[in-house]
């Protein structure tokens, strides 16, 4: 077995893969620059048997001073800082943004989320691999 970068040859035979796994997700753009890995392995005869196909994801952290100002100013600050990142975040090529809530703040905070446009997704199971 044999494990190499891929190529745009491989890109029929992974459409291929995806369809027969049948999920619901359309087939990633590979030529985006946030795909950072793009890994093929090959069978004993030389046909791409898999592909591991990895991209940037950003993941959101929100740092606020409890004691600065009223809750109303806080608000403002948030949706104000909340606009401007978005932006940034697109102007850098991002396609999506994900905040992973600490219990104690999940549903009252989720709820503020939700009315800013995010979306709680636990159609899939999330995993984790550290690697340091």
């Amino acid at each position: 077995m044999l494990v190499r970068e891929y190529t745009d040859a491989d890109l029929d035979t992974l459409l291929a893969m995806h369809r027969a796994q049948g999920f619901d997700y359309a087939f990633p753009d590979l030529r985006d620059p946030i795909f950072v890995s793009k890994l093929v392995l090959e069978d004993e005869s030389g046909r791409a048997a898999m592909a591991s196909l990895a991209r940037v994801t950003c993941e959101m952290y929100l740092l606020v001073d409890p004691k600065a100002g009223s809750p109303r100013e806080r608000y403002a600050r948030l949706l104000e800082l909340h606009r401007a990142g978005a932006r940034d975040l697109r102007a850098r090529g991002l396609e999506d943004a994900h905040a992973w809530l600490p219990p104690r703040i999940a549903e009252r905070f989720g709820r503020r989320l939700e009315s800013f446009g995010w979306v709680r997704d636990d159609r899939w199971t999330p995993y984790c691999k550290r690697l340091r």
